[in-house]
């Protein structure tokens, strides 16, 4: 037997193929506003921290308003986490403007933001292509026509990806029923705990918080996932995975 791993060990190098390992991490902050009306960054950054996520899609984030006092929130997050903020606005609001973002460790090598449709405020994707895989963030509209067309127009977004994983995390505003699943199973893997509550953050009755794989890829393995024990710092709480795949050695 171990003659037999060594020389998988061996063929696998010889193939140039090695692991590739990813913590994921979706979190509705809420402007960093708690269910206890309190705005504190640095509990919200407490919170992603102790996920140790390699990438964190957040949704409901302020830019310059007046409520957050004319702070970059997401800019706030990444120095107090050490990591790298990418920021794509939905809407102007209250002085500034509101949306979703990205922190990373690594610095993406490129980003796009894709407009989606919402009957009660504009909608966004924001996409962040790093060497090894794929990462997007949306929160999407409370109404249901607006979020089926919203998840063909994201296929349609990473349509062009065929060689590494897409993953698709966020706010998606929709119940873990049977019926759900089922329609996101032609074009998405549900990678998250589904049967595990998000919302309200005191007291969790729903699953509104998704991280989903594209199918264009094989499907990647999951190690662990979850939602973070955290009533207090938002309305949600985070969810976050870690999962891992083989992929080859670029040159």
């Amino acid at each position: 037997m171990k003659r037999i791993l060594s020389l998988l060990c061996t063929l696998s190098c010889a193939l140039g193929l090695h692991a590739q390992q990813l913590t994921l991490m979706s979190y509705n902050i809420r402007h960093c506003q708690g269910m206890d009306e309190k705005i504190d960054y640095g509990r919200t950054a407490g919170v992603i921290d102790h996920c140790h996520p390699d990438v964190v899609a957040l949704q409901e984030v302020d830019s310059a308003t007046r409520r957050s006092g004319g702070r970059y929130v997401l800019e706030e997050l990444a120095s107090r986490t050490a990591m790298k903020a990418i920021f794509a606005p939905a809407i102007h609001f209250d002085g500034g403007k509101y949306g979703v973002g990205i922190l990373s460790r690594e610095e993406p090598c490129a980003v796009s933001i894709y407009p989606l449709p919402g009957t009660e405020e504009p909608r966004v994707l924001l996409r962040a292509d790093f060497r090894d895989y794929v990462v997007c963030c949306t929160h999407l509209s409370l109404t249901d026509a607006d979020r089926w067309t919203s998840l063909r127009k994201i296929q349609e977004a990473v349509s062009d990806v065929k060689d590494k994983p897409v993953f698709v995390l966020g706010d998606l505003n929709e119940d873990s029923t049977p019926a759900f699943t089922k329609r996101l199973d032609k074009d998405f893997r549900i990678l998250s705990a589904a049967v595990s509550k998000t919302f309200p953050a005191d007291a969790p009755t729903e699953t509104l918080d998704y991280v989903l794989q594209g199918r264009q890829f094989r499907k990647v393995k999951v190690q662990a996932r979850g939602v973070a024990v955290e009533p207090v710092a938002s309305d949600h709480r985070p969810i976050f995975l870690t999962c891992k795949w083989k992929k080859r050695n670029k040159e």
